[in-house]
């Protein structure tokens, strides 16, 4: 690689200082770039493709082909073509000399590409699609007066002497900086080039020389960095030809990876949203790579998710990350051998409880055998965010001692700390730590920093039960209720709440005694106060307000809220019957029944009000009725329970672990088997305390030092 081809990168960032001179905002700045970075790269490799024409079929012999026959070997290249540049002989730097006819030649030279070119550019854009939008970038220039100007610094870089590699290398550089300042793109746009190698480094690990094509395929290819740095890697390793495959929904991006691919032999890109038009659903491919957006919502198009007919998505996740149906979308691309590498957050690897999507699609790509290896890389990695991200390498084709096994590569510390920090990344995984990791993953052995597992050892049992509350005797109410009856139902004379009495329990007319307006507009239930006149008030309405026009408005407003709010274990809460009175004895957690002076603990259990609107019928009017049980206190609960992969297994460790550690009665209820992957369980290494000894050594040498100062300030 010629290294002078970075020098560009400075001269690029050059041209910020025009627009920043005229006002306009770091963050429109890749709006502005873009499209003139395209242009150059695309004038550049014509004039390539023009040269290398002339030098295979001869000066003399190509001045003397038709115009016709010319453009005809133009066009079988794929590349694309331009006027100027072929008829003309004029570049941007030609049209840039003359300042009197620049606006004219300009329009000119743009509009001689051809249709495709002049779409992706945004030539002609008006509504729809306009893709890098040229033609809005340069009505803004023209409006700051600084069109010419910024046309030029763009004319004065010349990527002609430059191959396609080297030429996607300062793309790389550029791209990196338009993540690091542009907000929408942030996380979705580029991935880092040691990042790139390393997943070029493990596809490459697992390939062997061939005939065959192999086709390699990214969902969310961007502006084609990660698709098409791992291709050159490869080529750079093999013989064996390629074929790339890309789609990105951003109309920028992905028009700056359709014009890469138009400069590499055989490669396709489309324009759209993978997940709900996949542009190659008839393709399967040999490998699959894809750093999809972390934490990107897909809310805007759930219904298309939902109701996809493909089979892709085995299960949905949340709707608020769409990493995991881009993960399935991958996995159902890959054919009967592929294999892939792909770039997520920790969510994938432990968000969602068991029983939920995400767990599901976790245990589906196990029990798939899917799932080679997961690599946990550094913090401060990528350009836009310090988090942890993870490569899951993912394998049809696994070696006979890989299968049904996942291997955990702790690489946190496999890097090297950068010279100067670029945005949030401050660390590379260089050289010698990419050929560690991958000679790890080929050796698919423990070493101090990697594990490998049975499948089986990330699932685990989601053990639902309902537990019988018990008093301290060990008693619950479900031993005082006749078999076949879950509560037993008392017909209250009065339930006291506090200073509250309710003696009413059928209400069937707002305007009857048990509603009364007394003073300023306030609503009440029939009670009775001890130390009061008048009955106590249920709910304050404000002054002015009106009263209740309805049994419903009433129930609604003042009786609904009130028995909500009755809590027997926080309030001292009596229910009064003909046969005793009924409590709750919070420092026993047991029913009282007292009767006759004496006093009977029923077991642990609840009081349960309720109340309830009741529409009229034909013997009965329209009432609000408020009724009193008795029931167990029974508590849904769950234990969380290593998995065994044989069944009888199973069933056996979990009855041994309920025998251990409940001790309260219980019914089995469902078992859900989750799936997580979890590198701080699994390599946590607790931070080794040091001796007292050792401390209080160092706090008499500090005390020692202190007392020497204060004898010097004193002196």
């Amino acid at each position: 690689m010629n290294n002078n081809i970075l020098q560009y990168e400075s001269k690029i960032w050059a041209t910020a200082d025009l627009l920043r001179g005229c006002g306009i905002k770091e963050s429109e700045w890749p709006s502005f770039m873009m499209p003139f970075f395209a242009l150059t790269m695309i004038e550049s490799r014509l004039v390539r493709m023009f040269d290398s024409l002339k030098d295979e079929i001869g000066e003399q012999a190509f001045a003397n082909i038709a115009k016709d026959d010319l453009y005809d070997m133009i066009k079988d290249q794929g590349q694309g073509y331009n006027i100027f540049i072929f008829e003309k002989s004029q570049s941007l730097t030609d049209i840039c000399k003359n300042d009197k006819s620049f606006e004219i030649d300009f329009d000119a030279y743009l509009k001689g590409f051809d249709g495709e070119t002049k779409d992706l550019l945004g030539v002609d854009a008006t509504d729809g699609e306009k893709f890098l939008d040229i033609k809005g970038v340069i009505n803004k220039l023209k409006a700051k007066k600084i069109l010419l100007g910024y046309t030029k610094l763009w004319a004065e870089i010349d990527l002609k002497p430059f191959n396609n590699s080297e030429i996607t290398t300062l793309e790389e550089h550029i791209k990196r900086k338009w993540a690091d300042i542009s907000a929408e793109t942030a996380g979705e746009q580029y991935t880092p080039d040691d990042v790139i190698a390393l997943i070029a480094e493990i596809i490459a690990s697992k390939l062997e020389e061939s005939d065959t094509l192999l086709k390699i395929y990214d969902c969310t290819c961007g502006g084609g960095n990660l698709l098409f740095g791992v291709e050159d890697r490869i080529n750079q390793k093999f013989k064996r030809l390629t074929q790339t495959f890309g789609q990105d929904w951003n109309d920028a991006l992905y028009a700056l990876a359709k014009i890469e691919s138009r400069f590499r032999p055989d490669s396709k890109v489309e324009h759209g949203n993978t997940l709900v038009s996949d542009k190659f659903d008839n393709d399967e491919f040999d490998v699959v790579i894809a750093n999809p957006p972390y934490g990107v919502s897909w809310k805007g198009y759930d219904k298309d998710i939902i109701n996809d007919k493909t089979g892709r998505f085995k299960f949905i996740p949340s709707i608020s990350d769409g990493q995991l149906l881009f993960m399935q979308h991958l996995i159902s691309k890959l054919d009967s051998v592929g294999m892939g590498v792909v770039v997520h957050n920790g969510s994938t690897l432990f968000g969602g409880d068991a029983g939920s999507s995400e767990s599901n699609i976790r245990k589906w790509m196990l029990d798939s055998d899917v799932v080679e290896a997961v690599i946990q890389l550094p913090t401060d990695e990528f350009f836009n965010t310090g988090i942890y991200t993870y490569l899951w390498v993912l394998n049809k084709n696994k070696q006979p001692h890989h299968k049904d096994k996942v291997m955990l590569i702790n690489a946190s510390d496999k890097f090297k700390p950068l010279k100067k920090s670029k945005g949030s990344k401050r660390k590379e995984v260089d050289a010698a730590s990419r050929l560690e990791i991958v000679a790890t993953l080929t050796a698919y052995q423990d070493t101090d920093y990697a594990k490998v597992f049975d499948k089986e050892f990330f699932y685990f049992n989601k053990q639902a039960i309902m537990l019988t509350n018990v008093d301290e005797h060990g008693n619950s109410f479900a031993e005082k209720l006749k078999e076949g009856k879950t509560s037993e139902k008392l017909t209250p004379l009065s339930l006291t709440n506090g200073e509250r009495e309710i003696t009413e329990f059928v209400i069937t007319n707002v305007n009857s005694d048990n509603y009364r307006k007394i003073g300023e507009r306030h609503a009440y239930l029939k009670v009775s106060e001890q130390n009061a006149e008048y009955a106590s008030p249920l709910m304050s309405i404000n002054a002015g307000s009106a009263s209740p026009n309805s049994l419903a408005e009433y129930f609604e407003r003042d009786i609904k809220p009130f028995i909500i709010g009755l809590d027997y274990k926080e309030q001292p809460l009596v229910v009064t019957t003909s046969q005793g009175r009924y409590y709750f004895d919070v420092s026993q957690e047991t029913l009282i029944k007292e009767s006759a002076g004496k006093k009977e603990a029923l077991g642990c259990g609840k009081i349960v009000v309720k109340s309830a609107l009741k529409k009229s019928s034909k013997t009965q009017p329209e009432r609000i009725e408020i009724s009193v049980d008795l029931t167990p206190d029974y508590q849904k609960d769950y234990e969380i329970i290593p998995f065994h992969k044989d069944q009888a297994d199973n069933r056996a460790a979990i009855e041994a672990f309920m025998a251990k550690y409940i001790s309260k009665p219980f019914e089995y209820l469902e078992n859900v088997v989750g799936v997580e992957l979890n590198f701080n369980k699994i390599f946590y290494k607790p931070e080794k305390l040091r001796e007292v000894g050792d401390i209080l050594g160092e706090i008499a040498a500090l005390d020692q030092q202190l007392k020497a100062l204060e004898a010097g300030l004193t002196l």
